[in-house]
């Protein structure tokens, strides 16, 4: 006991595969034990976790390697002192032995002589009485305390074997309850995956092996048939076939070859690939998505604040009703049947259930939802605001127009964007490399880069000063005559096209028309959220009114378009939206939206998304396309609705066996019985309600369903 209070993790018992840790954090009221079973089961090598919060253990089954073994206890010891800021729930280690146990004890007290059966229904009633005491010392008017009442008056009136049978129901539900949240809860746990402990890398041709730990950005990871690709990167050299179905929730393998992307937690099904390492350690894809996953399982979201504050209220109503029946009618059993009636039990539990198998649902169809308050503010917009480029747009801007003006030829404009552009990455700065690259253009060398977000690019080539971006930035910011060129500009911008403004040495040098395909499932997926209940669409875009306006033409369904924003005037716009009632959802992927993706009440970011935008939102995209949006909302929708049955049948359910007990119409036995029975049969509605694939009606392409 001296070295448990010394040292913050003691091992109370240990076998080869299977350890028990006692440990001071498990006693912390306000910490989930999911959340800590979540981290453990992380490890690569940890198969089961489970925490016992009153006895301030945990169970550990892993591979009996010293490895697991030593990070299990750093992993524990590492988390003492965090904030815990959990629903902090008691969690037991129900067995199905202890049940057959205290089962047939029950049962042999309709065997046993009266003068036996007293002491061993007391000796069972025990734990809940003692329970019960110490929930209303420290708590408060709990539903222990409604068991440990309904277990008095029972054993008050010396009916031992309802008294007993109380009991063993309480322990039946317990663990019914608890094998249901588990699954669950597994759900979600099963997409944090864990991260190899080796790599193998190149070196001077040669393959070596080394700790992920030790991995640095630039290392030369090699990666064969059927290993997890442990770092996000891009392919040096080779081909295979990648399975990113624990990363997007993409079913079909993705070819990779030289040039592309890979990310961490996919698995190479054929072929051989060397990638350079380009995120390593916290940075990579999949810890990331372990990070939001874990987070998910440690906090809670408004409703389900709501719903536990509502169940609380909801046990002194019962406990009061109870003693009300008891001064009244003087009958111990009426008494004892009201009280095992419970609200609490199903409308505390189904709320967490049904929001983890959403959020494994949602992942599943490519939509990573940061937590449970993700879900709940996703259900409840009203209004979808979208950033135009990337987003609604493929965001692979194509040069079609030159326009050099004397001195400069159409070449050397594009020498002169794509030299200060070749540093940044943007779709526009990519769309003018590649026009220079098919043009077999040699880039002049730059210095003095300076980036500008949302407006261009200022840069010295040959020791000349030269400026690319928007017209607010060259004519606006930089006080240079765009006048000239505004037949051109009008004509480009009738087509929908963007324009890029290119200057020199205080003149403007020449105008490159672009164009950016809308995405194909734009006009569907946009159609298909307003029968969700979006009553609002609403475009953001840096660009001029004519392309604006050429774009929105394109989707009727749309109800506004803002033109030549700023990124402050994005947020701006959402906080207007907001001051009209209006709960808002904005969707981007770029830096420049990250303030709006802040403001908006749900902050949606693509894939593809800048790191800023990515950890500003609260949901994520795992595939670049719009289709896994809507997949997310009729999942969150659904959540909430799953929610709402719940709470309606739990409480239908519980009054009418409340009023059944007050008449006397029902035993106590046959009281808790009906309380148990119908919080399990709520709970495994809203598992396997949740897990249901929505179906999305989209023409062409068509797709019924997201693999």
């Amino acid at each position: 006991m001296n070295l448990f209070l010394q040292s913050p993790v003691v091992v109370a018992h240990e076998l080869d595969q299977r350890i028990r840790l006692q440990c001071r954090i498990l006693k912390n009221r306000d910490l989930d034990p999911d959340y800590v079973e979540a981290r453990l089961e992380s490890i690569d090598g940890v198969q089961v976790v489970r925490v016992n919060t009153l006895a301030g253990s945990v169970v550990v089954h892993y591979d009996g390697r010293n490895g697991t073994r030593d990070l299990i206890i750093s992993r524990l010891i590492a988390m003492q002192g965090k904030p815990s800021n959990g629903p902090g729930k008691i969690k037991n280690l129900h067995s199905e032995l202890s049940l057959i146990f205290r089962g047939g004890l029950t049962l042999s007290l309709l065997l046993y002589p009266p003068i036996f059966r007293a002491p061993l229904a007391f000796l069972l009633a025990i734990p809940v009485i003692a329970e019960g005491i110490s929930t209303l010392w420290n708590r408060g008017i709990k539903v222990e305390v409604l068991d440990a009442s309904a277990v008095l008056f029972s054993l008050a009136r010396r009916d031992y074997f309802t008294a007993a049978s109380i009991v063993f129901l309480l322990s039946l539900g317990e663990y019914l309850e608890e094998l249901s949240e588990n699954r669950t809860t597994g759900l979600l746990k099963s997409l944090l995956k864990p991260q190899v402990e080796t790599i193998w890398i190149e070196v001077d041709g040669q393959e070596l092996a080394l700790p992920i730990g030790e991995a640095h950005i630039g290392d030369h990871v090699i990666c064969g048939p059927g290993e997890l690709i442990p770092l996000d990167g891009v392919v040096i050299s080779g081909e295979a076939s990648v399975n990113t179905a624990s990363i997007t929730g993409e079913s079909v393998p993705v070819h990779v070859m030289p040039g592309m992307e890979v990310l961490s937690g996919s698995v190479v099904e054929d072929g051989r690939i060397i990638f350079s390492a380009s995120r390593v350690g916290t940075d990579t894809a999949m810890a990331r998505i372990s990070t939001f996953l874990e987070n998910s399982l440690r906090y809670q979201s408004e409703s389900q604040k709501q719903s536990d504050e509502l169940a609380d209220k909801l046990v002194p109503v019962t406990f009061g009703l109870g003693l009300g029946l008891l001064a009244v009618t003087r009958d111990l059993t009426k008494a004892a049947a009201v009280l095992t009636v419970d609200y609490s039990c199903a409308i505390m539990l189904a709320n967490p259930v049904t929001v983890r198998v959403a959020m494994y649902t949602a992942a599943k169809q490519g939509v990573l939802l940061k937590g449970s308050q993700a879900m709940d503010s996703l259900s409840r917009i009203d209004t979808l605001v979208f950033d135009k480029t990337g987003t609604l747009t493929k965001g692979r801007l194509m040069v079609t127009d030159i326009h050099g003006f004397s001195p400069f030829t159409d070449n050397d404009l594009l020498c002169l964007a794509a030299g200060a552009e070749e540093h940044y990455s943007h779709p526009v700065a990519a769309a003018v490399l590649a026009a220079a690259r098919e043009r077999n253009l040699t880039l002049p060398p730059t210095s003095q880069v300076d980036f500008i977000v949302a407006h261009g690019v200022s840069a010295y080539i040959d020791g000349k000063n030269v400026l690319v971006g928007s017209r607010h930035f060259i004519e606006e910011d930089e006080r240079i005559d765009c006048s000239m060129v505004a037949g051109e500009v009008a004509a480009l911008q009738r087509d929908g096209k963007s324009i890029l403004y290119v200057a020199c040495e205080e003149r403007l040098a020449g105008i490159i028309g672009l164009r950016d395909e809308l995405r194909p499932e734009a006009s569907a997926v946009i159609r298909e959220l307003k029968l969700t209940g979006i009553t609002k669409i609403a475009i953001l875009t840096g660009d001029a009114e004519l392309t604006a306006k050429a774009l929105a033409a394109q989707l009727p369904m749309v109800d506004e378009v803002h033109w030549e924003l700023k990124p402050e005037d994005k947020a701006r716009i959402v906080k207007e939206l907001q001051q009209q009632g209006r709960r808002v959802g904005f969707i981007g992927d770029g830096v420049n939206d990250a303030p709006a993706l802040v403001s908006a009440d749900v902050g949606i970011c693509l894939p593809g998304g800048a790191d800023l935008a990515k950890e500003s939102a609260q949901v994520i995209l795992l595939r670049d396309d719009l289709r896994c949006l809507l997949a997310g909302r009729i999942i969150a929708l659904r959540g909430q609705q799953t929610i709402k049955h719940s709470f309606v049948a739990a409480v239908g359910l519980n009054s009418t066996f409340l009023l059944l007990a007050s008449f006397g119409l029902i035993q106590p036995v046959a009281s808790a019985l009906l309380h148990n029975l119908s919080t399990v049969g709520i709970l495994g509605y809203a598992g396997l309600r949740g897990k249901k694939t929505p179906e999305l009606k989209i023409p062409e392409p068509t797709l019924r369903e997201l693999p």
